[in-house]
């Protein structure tokens, strides 16, 4: 063991985290790459062979459950003397260290980006690409093509690398997607599914046109990627406001995500009682923002999670889609945990409920409204 003890590098194999590795060992670490499978199409043994052949002392591949994606990584290492064999999920640095700080409160971090030693002789990207040239290092970004992908289950993230003044009015380059086709060159023909939902939960989906079905979570979700994919369904350009305070342009796919979203959308509304609903959607930005900020093992964001479980109980059924050229459209659904109820909202017929009592109603929330403009009326005239 070297001096200073052993790291465990969370490795991607890219630019950052080669030229950490590298780094690291100057320093005079031991360095463990983890390499973490979130279902992305990658040849983890050619990055498994790089990090060896850069003289990592042993690699660590963890097969995660999770479909979730951090779109931004930001290579954070760990050093560990006590555990050096530790797992360590995550992949921006302040969700991977307030993860990792929950769940190991003795977790020692190195973050080279936050040590002097390492920004001041690494000022950017061409300085990295520098050092990765001179230490012989394969890099798969170049200046001609300025991002960097993170792919996942779930779909892929392209944070640009430019300055937003400079990038941010530029179209992204065809070739930047890579998991949904240009919705232009679409098939001409729509995909039609029916997503089935138990407790807020799609657990069936099935192509109508050609009967095929596909149940586990994994499956389902691998299905819904390729056929959003073939329809070019789920791209996302939009510039985000960092946890820190920055605006910065990122470009995302979420194929799967992007029919489900509107699938479960519908399903909730057709089963959710009307002021459920609203807290539930305050709760699920809530939920957004502790997730983004790295707070899912947070007091509060355990609460959110539970209240959001208990909304969903009575949201089952089966919701229609159909996915072409870029879009999901709905065209149906149904539950037998139904809210809806045609002879109250019909034209015609009466319903249970006596149309008299609409005047009361109207009065009664007309109140506020003659209040306040008669009081307007009286500031205007003086």
């Amino acid at each position: 063991m070297s001096g200073k003890g052993s790291v465990v590098l969370a490795y991607s194999g890219g630019l950052d985290t080669s030229c950490i590795l590298v780094w690291l060992k100057e320093q005079g670490y031991d360095v463990i790459a983890y390499l973490a499978n979130i279902g992305q199409k990658e040849d983890f043994e050619e990055a498994r062979k790089k990090a060896l052949k850069l003289g990592a002392k042993k690699v660590q591949s963890f097969l995660s459950k999770a479909t979730g994606h951090c779109p931004c990584p930001t290579p954070t290492p760990f050093m560990a003397p006590d555990h050096p064999d530790s797992m360590f999920q995550g992949n921006d640095q302040i969700r991977f260290e307030l993860t990792c700080y929950s769940l190991a409160p003795q977790i020692k971090v190195i973050a080279p980006w936050r040590m002097p030693e390492f920004y001041n002789r690494f000022q950017g990207r061409n300085d990295l690409m520098e050092y990765a040239k001179q230490h012989g290092i394969p890099i798969p970004v170049t200046p001609k093509n300025p991002w960097r992908t993170g792919v996942a289950r779930l779909g892929s993230g392209h944070p640009i690398l430019h300055p937003l003044s400079v990038f941010c009015q530029n179209q992204a380059p065809p070739g930047l997607y890579t998991k949904t086709q240009d919705p232009a060159k679409a098939p001409d023909s729509p995909d039609v599914l029916e997503i089935e939902f138990k407790q807020g939960v799609p657990v069936k989906v099935t192509n109508v046109k050609d009967g095929t079905t596909h149940r586990t979570s994994l499956e389902l979700f691998m299905y819904l990627n390729e056929v959003a994919g073939r329809h070019g369904v789920g791209r996302i350009d939009i510039v985000e406001n960092r946890f820190i305070g920055m605006k910065s342009r990122g470009i995302y796919e979420t194929p799967a995500g992007t029919i489900l979203y509107h699938a479960h959308l519908d399903i909730e509304a057709f089963t959710m009682d009307r002021e459920v609903r609203k807290i539930k959607q305050g709760l699920g930005l809530k939920f957004a923002e502790l997730v983004y900020t790295g707070f899912w093992h947070s007091p509060e964001c355990e609460f959110v999670r539970h209240c959001i479980a208990k909304s969903q109980e009575r949201v089952e059924g089966k919701v229609q889609v159909s996915v072409f050229k870029g879009q999901v459209y709905i065209l149906g659904r149904e539950s037998p945990l139904s809210l809806y109820n045609e002879e109250l909202v019909s034209m015609n017929v009466q319903g249970d409920y006596e149309p008299l009592d609409a005047t009361g109603f109207i009065n009664i929330n007309s109140l506020r409204l003659k209040e306040y403009h008669r009081l307007q009326s009286k500031v205007t005239t003086k």
